[in-house]
Order: structure tokens, then sequence, then C-alpha cells
């Protein structure tokens, strides 16, 4: 029963993935036939983000008290019913609303799914198989969607890559309803900590604007987008004092402190800077430099897709039980850096099988071997009335990640395409040669700097992670048995 309702869990992940990119692909044709504006186009991306991103701890609390199940069904169902409000848009402002109700139920949906698996493979060996599956599934799902968005753009229309979603739920939800059983006695019934949601939420929601805000608006220094940061700096120190004092925390600190997640969180939220900036750059060198199709230029990710379910299934599931973690996330890291490395020599006309296709097979190789123990180890050793919101830990530095990756890395490569203009302007004969040339230079500048974040992830991984091979007993590195006394159905991993 529990591999059948993993089949559901993992549909639901994939269509929650999906979303993030899909949409990027059909952003031209919606913004033109709804008549949005360039200064507000972001905002179908933002509105998403930030509604996703600010209320995934808000979303893994409700899992944990609510029932895990019934949130993952309710979530499920919500997502299928803003996505159709998405797809009938006929205006900017329904479009915007659809998106954030997108995001809300998405912050209920994706910890839930997490959190499920969670609870219910505690088995050494069938745990690896599961995350295995679920970690390909959250690493290569963003290129699926590039795909799947050129596809449906070119051949049917904008609004597919919204109405897409109506299937996926129904069936995800049909499914979980009837198969999926949690564990009994696994829910925290203690109160809502409400002064925790409301800081939480408006940290990580000024968190991801400021980003976002300081790709669009054209730099860091613009003061709107440092009161943001500030902000953000200030509600959350706010909250991490907060969850010291009160009964029943929103995050328990128990959770983030625990050094083996800690450094799972954080080398998982550099590691997804590097990935999503990656999507960015490569789409736009395929379709704009290279004048690829939609479609092609989904095919052409394709590369990626595969090294990641190779890596996530058959190197990082089947040696999960064997090796330490660190020793399939630190290597996988690096790994991914050569793939990304080999971008930095990106031209014009760089050859796609010489260069572009090799790159690729090393990332997805790389992300996979590394996000299936991350993924896993992240919800390990937790107890089980912690499973939701540890979950939505793994769900935040990915957000995060993502909205730090597009903004900081695009600011880059945006800095660098114009000091490349400037600097080659007076000598060009052929202005639009001139162009392509300094766009491709920015990218491989970014390019440089996603290197060096991957290296960071890897040099976290393999010094802060310090737990054993799943399934060994061992104490926590402090000497303790964190929770020993409700950890029965989720064993502690040696650390």
């Amino acid at each position: 029963m529990r591999w059948k309702a993993l089949v559901f869990i993992a549909l639901a992940q994939l269509m929650v993935v999906l979303d993030a990119t899909i949409v990027n692909i059909a952003l031209p044709w919606a913004q033109h036939d709804l008549g949005i504006s360039d200064g507000n186009k972001q905002w179908v991306i933002t509105a998403y983000a930030l509604a996703f991103g600010g209320l995934l701890l808000f979303g893994g609390r409700i899992a944990d008290l609510w029932g895990r199940k019934r949130t993952f069904v309710t979530g499920l169902v919500g997502f299928a019913l803003a996505s159709a409000l998405g797809g009938a848009a006929q205006g900017e402002a329904m479009m915007l609303g659809a998106r954030a109700l997108q995001g809300m139920f998405g912050a209920l949906l994706a910890p839930a799914a997490l959190s499920l698996l969670a609870v219910m493979f505690t088995d050494a060996k069938e745990r690896a198989k599961a995350f295995g599956i679920y970690g390909a599934i959250a690493g290569g799902g963003g290129a699926v969607g590039l795909i799947l968005g050129g596809f449906l753009t070119e051949y049917l229309n904008w609004r597919w890559t919204f109405f897409v979603n109506i299937p996926f739920a129904v069936i995800a939800a049909a499914g979980a309803y009837f198969v999926v059983r949690e564990p009994a006695g696994s829910r925290n019934r203690s109160s809502l900590d409400i002064p925790g949601v409301v800081l939480s939420t408006l940290g990580l929601v000024s968190l991801v604007y400021g980003f976002t805000r300081a790709e669009s608006a054209g730099g860091w220094s613009d003061p709107v987008t440092v009161g943001m940061f500030v902000a953000s700096a200030v509600l959350l120190l706010a909250f991490v004092f907060t969850e010291s004092k009160v009964r029943s925390p929103l995050l328990p600190l128990r959770v983030l402190l625990d050094r083996n997640r800690g450094g799972v969180y954080l080398s998982l939220g550099l590691a997804v800077i590097a990935m999503f900036g990656l999507f960015l750059f490569l789409t736009y060198y395929l379709q704009v430099v290279r004048g690829y199709s939609p479609v092609t230029t989904g095919f052409a990710f394709l590369p990626m897709i595969v090294g990641m379910i190779t890596g996530s299934t058959q190197i990082g599931a089947r040696l999960m039980t064997r090796v330490r973690p660190r020793l399939l996330m630190g290597p996988g890291f690096l790994v991914a850096a050569l793939g990304m490395l080999l971008l930095t020599q990106l031209e014009i006309n760089s050859s796609y099988p010489a260069l572009i296709l090799p790159a690729q097979l090393l990332l997805g190789l790389g992300m996979g071997t590394a996000f299936m123990p991350a993924m896993s180890l992240a919800t390990h050793g937790v107890q089980p009335r912690d499973a939701g919101v540890a979950s939505a830990m793994v769900n935040t530095s990915q957000q995060v990640g993502g909205a730090i990756g597009t903004a900081l890395l695009n600011t880059i490569a945006a800095s660098a395409t114009t000091a490349y203009v400037a600097a080659h302007a007076a000598g060009a004969t052929n202005a639009k040669l001139l162009q392509a040339q300094a766009m491709v230079n920015g990218y491989t500048h970014a390019i440089w700097w996603a290197v060096g974040i991957l290296a960071a992830a890897a040099t976290i991984a393999l010094t802060l992670i310090n737990t054993g091979v799943p399934g060994s007993a061992a104490p926590t590195a402090s000497g303790s048995t964190e929770g020993a006394e409700d950890e029965v159905k989720i064993p502690v991993v040696a650390h």
C-alpha cells in the first residue's frame, strides 16, 4: 500500500515543481493576451513565489496539526481550482490572484507530501528507494516543466500550462484519499503559534520579495530592496527569539539546530541557487542566442533530466544504505560543479553535443546523487510530530534558494553584459552580433559564480553533515537521543 501511495505523492510533487518553471515559457503569450504591462509581468512569477515561500512553515505546521493526508488532499483540490482560475483568467488581476492562490495551496501541499514519506517509510532500504524517486522528481521536475511548457505553448495555448495541473491534481487527490494511510499517533496537536506564523510569513515574504525586486528594479541599492532585506532580518530574528520562548513553537529550534539537518537545508539552498540560475541562462541562450523554438528548448534539457533520474535512483538510492550521506552529497555537488564549469566555456556558436549535452549530464548526475540523500536526511531523526515542519524547511530552503538564484545570478549577468557592450561598442561593426556576444559573456560570468556556489554547497555538506549510514544505531553527536520517547516510527540516524 505504501508504494501505491508513493505514486500519488510523487505525482503531486511533480505538479508543484513543474509549476515553478512551466509558466515561464508561457509568460510572453499570457502577458500579450491579458494586457499585462512590462512592469507588472514579473508579478505572475513573484505572486506565486511570495505566497509559496512565505507560507511554507505555516503549511508544514498545519500538516502536523490537522493531519498530513487531509492537508495533502486539501492542497491538491485548492491547487487545481487555482489553476483553473489562472487558465480562465481574463485580466491581470484575475491572473495574479490565481497565482497567489496556487502558491498558498502549494505551501500546504509540498510539506504534507514530504512528511507523508517521512512517516510512512521508516525501513532504511525502503526509505532509500522512496526518497530516490522523490529526489529525482524534486530535482528534475523543473526541467520537465520547460519541456511541457514549450510543447503546450507552441502547439496548444498558454492557458494549458495552467489547465494541465487539473488532471494531475484530480488523480493524485483521488489516489491519496483511497490509498494513503497516515500512521496513528504522529500528529502534533499543540496550540498554533500565531506570533510565529505572522513573523515567519512576513519575514520570508520580505526576503523573497527583496531578491525578486533586486532583479526587476535594476540593482541591490534600490531603497525599497534594501528596506525589504532589513525588514526580513529584523522579522526573522524576532521569529527565532519568539520560537525559543513559546511553549508550542511553529518551528521548534531542535529541528533547525541539528547539525545534519542544518547542513542539508543550507547546502540544498545553495545548490538550488546555482540550478535555477542555470535554467534561466540556458533557456535564454538557446532561445535568444541560438534561435531554438520553445519545444526544442524544452527537449534540449532532456540530458539533465536523464542524469538526475539516474543519479537519484541508480546511484543515490543504491549507495545510501552503504555509505554516509555526506559522501554522496559532497561529491554529488562537486560533479555538478564540474558540469557547470564546462558551461563557462559557452560561446555564440558552441556545439550542443560537444559542450552543452555533457555539461547537463554531469549536472544531472551530480544533483540527482546529492538530492536523494538530502531529501531523506532532512526529515530523518525528527520526532513524528515535527515531520511536517521539517519537511517545510526543505521546501523553504529550495524556494528561497530559487528566488536568490534567479535574482542574484541574473543581476550579475546583466552587469557583465552592460560592461561588455560599453567596452566593445567603439570597434563594433555589427550591433546584433555585439549584443549576442555581450549576452553570452554575461551568462558565463554568472555561471562562474554558480560554480563557486556549488563548491560551497559541497564544502558545507562534507563539513557539517556527520551522520552515519542509515539504519545503524548510535547516539547523536551531542550524546543525546533527541525525542527518544517519541521516535518509535522514525528511528534516529547515527550522528
